[in-house]
Formats: structure tokens, sequence, C-alpha cells
């Protein structure tokens, strides 16, 4: 074999599996990103490619930010690696204070992960051990809902209600139900923000606490709005009942913010939108702006505190990642702070919002859209599914973006925008009238 030949066979796609991503499609045409700034990405064909969803939620902040840059660099040559158990560095903590500042009621506990999976996974165990710690041991059932999206760990897919994330992999963990979704598409069909109708859904719970007994329930878990699903909105009134029902019973109620924290609603975090503050909170994706994997899971004083009892030198919470606070990634979460305190990044989202929103709604009367939702600088654009070919016509359009210069995300035959929070009114323009354009001649 000559030299060429083993560079080539070195970088030959074949070895690399890639996750969520239709392998053979993509190996037979790829699409190569080699470079990032601000809005866009560069391919290597050398046209930029508008990022209209964050790269994945996570780009907040948009790509190439010179204070998370600095930081990283920095960090690199001065602490790569500390243990994460029984030993800390100065930026966990420092970090974790910032955080906790934040947040909004008295989720003032920090515990550092690297995933949004890794953080679910974290919640839920905590919500079972902590009942356990309140000489409560029978409250081992968890709660998800129909839709809902929590990771791919076992315990994210258990909760979690994505048939398609769950179907090849057996039975996942025992002692799960499920509320029903809210994707009510014939009572809020266009609706503008939060639907109007369907706040009774969340009597679901009652219903689940009669099946199972109250007693048994460790915690209900929910995106405040789901957003693997297809950007689907909780009707008015639905997360403050989920909340009224969970204080009722004793349940812990967490709120999976890996996709809105963090500005993407105009707010901190959707707690603050809602006005409505969980027992715990799991984030990851945009806390350090998805340029290292980071996560955090925050919990109300109550929590922590179950935990800290008996002998000062035992464990209390048998549970953690060797990444846990990775001294890079908090430095990573540190300049994305930074970046987000300097250019309002987190509020910035309520500014545009009504522009955004107008945007949305003017692809009402083109072929094949359905339904239209959004909420902050996120939007769903749910499309007619091709009888026999499901998902096809939403990835025709995916495909179509890209050779025009958008990059969008679709999750069964819905359109999902949520571009990074330092988005132009030019580029927002620019992103639906690339819409408008393939929806116009889409089969």
């Amino acid at each position: 074999m000559s030299a060429l030949e083993a560079n080539q066979k070195a970088n030959d796609l074949e070895a690399y599996w890639m996750p969520f991503t239709a392998n053979r499609q993509f190996k037979a045409n790829p699409r190569m990103v080699v470079g990032a700034d601000g809005m866009f990405f560069k391919l290597s064909d050398g046209r930029d490619l508008m990022d209209g969803i964050a790269g994945l939620w996570c780009c907040n902040a948009g790509h190439n930010r010179p204070r998370i840059v600095e930081a990283i660099q920095k960090q690199a040559a001065e602490l790569d690696y500390a243990p994460a158990f029984q030993m800390g560095h100065p930026k966990q903590f420092e970090l974790a204070s910032r955080l906790a500042r934040m947040m909004p009621g008295d989720l003032n506990k920090v515990f550092f992960t690297n995933s949004g999976s890794e953080s679910v996974e974290t919640a839920l165990k905590m919500a079972i051990a902590y009942h356990r710690a309140r000489g409560e041991g029978h409250r081992t059932r968890l709660i998800g809902r129909e839709k809902g999206y929590h990771g791919v760990n076992f315990g994210g897919m258990s909760v979690g209600g994505m048939p398609a994330n769950r179907k090849m992999f057996g039975s996942l963990v025992n002692g799960v139900d499920h509320l029903r979704h809210t994707h009510g598409l014939e009572e809020n069909r266009f609706s503008r923000g939060q639907p109007a109708h369907g706040a009774w859904l969340a009597d679901d719970l009652e219903r689940l606490c009669d099946l199972h007994d109250p007693s048994t329930i460790a915690a209900v878990i929910v995106e405040p709005l789901a957003g693997s699903a297809g950007v689907i909105l909780p009707p008015k009134g639905y997360l403050e009942r989920l909340r009224e029902i969970c204080d009722k019973h004793g349940i812990l109620l967490i709120f999976d913010e890996v996709i809105t924290a963090y500005g993407r609603l105009g707010t901190p975090f959707a707690a603050n939108y809602f006005d409505v503050i969980p027992d715990i909170t799991t984030t990851a994706k945009a806390l350090a702006n998805g340029v290292i994997p980071m996560g955090a899971v925050f919990v109300q004083d109550k929590i922590y505190d179950a935990f800290m009892q008996g002998p000062e030198n035992m464990v209390e919470f048998f549970h953690g990642y060797t990444f846990s606070g990775n001294p890079m990634a908090c430095a990573a979460a540190l300049g994305t702070l930074d970046t987000y305190e300097e250019d309002g990044l987190l509020t910035r989202g309520s500014e545009l919002a009504s522009y955004w929103e107008d945007a949305v709604h003017s692809l009402k009367d083109l072929p094949n859209v359905i339904d239209l939702r959004n909420m902050g600088l996120i939007a769903g654009i749910e499309l007619e599914g091709i009888p026999g070919a499901p998902t096809k016509r939403a990835f025709d359009a995916f495909l179509q973006a890209y050779d025009k210069g958008l990059l969008i995300r679709t999750t069964g035959d819905t359109i999902a925008l949520s571009p990074p929070l330092i988005i132009e009114k030019s580029h927002i323009d620019f992103a639906f009238d690339t819409i408008r354009d393939i929806l116009k001649t889409l089969d």
C-alpha cells in the first residue's frame, strides 16, 4: 500500500458510526464543517452555512467567541485536569456560585455532569435517593411524559416518550409511567406563543396518583418546552398545575432545561419565563456554549441538606463522573457566562421575540404547513407527512436548506429552529425567506 493509499484509508468515512444520522446517506454525500465564526459555519467546499439551530441547541453565544477561546487556552496551560473525587479546584466553586446566583427560588446547589443525558440520570438518582434519605424509600416510581426527550441513557429513555428512541432497547427501567403529551394540534393549531387549551392535561398526574398511589412516586420530569419532539409548548396553566399537584402529594418536580436554559426563551431559564420553580433542574448544552461538553443539575437546598447527614467523613451521594467539573469545561463555562453577560444574551431573545414570531407565522398559508409554534427564539414548523414515507418531506427540506446556505433541524416531519442568540433581524429574514422558497416547491 502506498503512502497516499494509506492516508486515504486513514481518512475513510467508514470507521465512524455517526450518532442520530442516516449514516449511509451521509457517507454517500458528506456535509463537512471545517470552521465556524459568529452566525456561520464554514463548509469544506468553501461555502458559508448560516447556523439556524445553534449547533444542536447549544451554541447560544454563536461561534468562535473570544472570551471562551481565551479562557480555554489559558486553562490548558494552567491546569488541564484535576481529580473529581475528594479533590477540587477553584473554578468549580466559582462557576457553581455564579450559576446558583442566576437561578430562581432555592435552587442553590449545583452538581456538574458532562451532558444532558448525564444530567437527567443524575437528577433521577437524586430524586429517588432524596426520598430514601428522608425515610420514604418506598418512593421509587418515576413519571415522564409522552413525546418527552431526556437523553439516551437508560433512565432518560425510560422517562422519555419518543418511540423511535425506545423501541430497540428492551423493557428499559421498571416503575416508570407517562403523562399524556400536550401536542394539541386540533385545538391549538397556529397558536402564537403559549397555546390557550390543554392545561387540564396536567391532571393526568392525579390519574397516575390514583393508579399507583402517590406515596410510591418519587418525581415527575418534564421539559417545560419539548424541543426534540418538535417544539411542543406547554398550554397556559399547565406547568402551574403540575407544580400544584406535586406539592399536594410530596412529589419532586424536575424541569429538563437542557434546551431552554441560558437564554433560549428570552429569560435565563424557563423557570423564570413561566414563573414556576421546580425542585430540580437539569441543564447542559449552552452552559459552555457547546465548546466543551458540560452539564449542571440544580437542586433546592432541602434536597442537598437531606444528604448532609451521618459521619462527616462518609460520601453522602455515591454518584459522579471522572469529568465532573473538569477544569477545561469550567473555564469554558465561565467564559460563556462572561459573554452572555457582556452581550446581554440571556434576555436578548425577549427583544427579538415579536419579530421572530411574525416571521414564523408568515409561513402559515404555504403548502403542507399544518402548524406553526414559537416561543422565545425557538420555532417549530410542522409539515404534513407523506403517506408511507414519514420524515421524508422534512428531510428533503433539510437538504434543500443546506444547499441554500441554511442549517435547520428536523424531527419527524417538523422543522425546528433555535438560532444563536446573537442573531440579527437580517439573519431572521434570510432564514425564513429561504424556508419559504423551499416550502413553495417541496413535494
